[in-house]
């Protein structure tokens, strides 16, 4: 916050007659600037009521909890261009006289158009002050960046690269996001769909494979046990069968000493 002081030298005069002294003092004053930064306030609220009640198309922005003159941006990559699919993370720098002065305007994620952390040279940019509109707001500012960033001018703060690059970067420019700790703060919902992306890109091979192996493991285990269960019943007869066929030897004697004994009593009773 800048204030400009304004001060003045005390006089003091002294007549010699009477001996009176005047004493003139000047109080320090808030300039200007004060004023500006609460307009800039209640403009910056506005736009960012009216940005959540109609948002822009390709564009996500929302100020930084602790400070309202620090706005952070995502740009989605527009079909049929080199930077389809990819997700730009930048941030907005509005000083305290906005809307009467421009912001600037940075990028943080590698996108094969802009430098990185480096101001971006814009019409609607603090690189030209004079050609800066108070009208203009947040809507408008990153509409006109995401336009810009499609075609290929030079400007300051830009890089030239191939198309197969520009892919490239988008491709993974929703994971080098992710790695930034303001951005996951800011920005859930593009961490969620990261997230998403990983999970039907690299399914877990356990989930699908595991229903069929523990078919074919319980199959062998059930025809296992289905044939141990039968040997374990069919046990008892194979143990009765045995026990009938194994007469005892000692008692077959015994029953025919006993049967010859008998058929012999009537011969010697003659």
């Amino acid at each position: 916050m800048f204030v400009s002081v304004r001060t003045c030298t005390a006089v003091s005069t002294l007549e010699s007659e009477g001996a009176t002294r005047e004493y003139i003092y000047c109080f320090l004053t808030i300039g200007s600037c004060l004023m500006a930064e609460k307009a800039c306030v209640k403009r910056l609220q506005k736009e960012y009521r009216a940005l959540c009640k109609e948002p822009v198309s390709h564009v996500t922005a929302r100020p930084s909890p602790n400070d309202i003159l620090e706005w952070h941006y995502v740009l989605e990559g527009s079909e049929g261009t080199p930077f389809a699919g990819g997700y730009y993370y930048g941030k907005i720098k509005f000083p305290p006289e906005y809307p009467f002065k421009p912001p600037g305007i940075s990028m943080v994620t590698p996108n094969g158009r802009f430098m990185t952390q480096k101001k971006i040279c814009l019409s609607m940019s603090d690189f030209h002050p004079e050609s800066w509109n108070p009208m203009w707001s947040v809507s408008s500012i990153l509409t006109g960046l995401l336009s810009f960033m499609m075609d290929n001018s030079p400007t300051t703060g830009s890089v030239t690269t191939t198309v197969d690059e520009k892919q490239r970067l988008a491709k993974s420019s929703l994971a080098f996001n992710c790695k930034n700790a303001t951005f996951r703060k800011m920005f859930p919902e593009y961490v969620e769909k990261y997230e998403q992306q990983q999970l039907a890109e690299n399914p877990v091979p356990e989930q699908v494979s595991l229903v069929p192996r523990q078919k074919e493991k319980s199959r062998p285990l059930l025809e296992k046990d289905g044939i141990e269960g039968l040997n374990k019943v069919e046990a008892p007869r194979d143990i009765k069968h045995h026990r009938r066929q194994s007469f005892p030897t000692w008692m077959v004697v015994l029953l025919v000493s006993v049967f010859g004994i008998v058929m012999a009593l009537p011969l010697l009773q003659l």
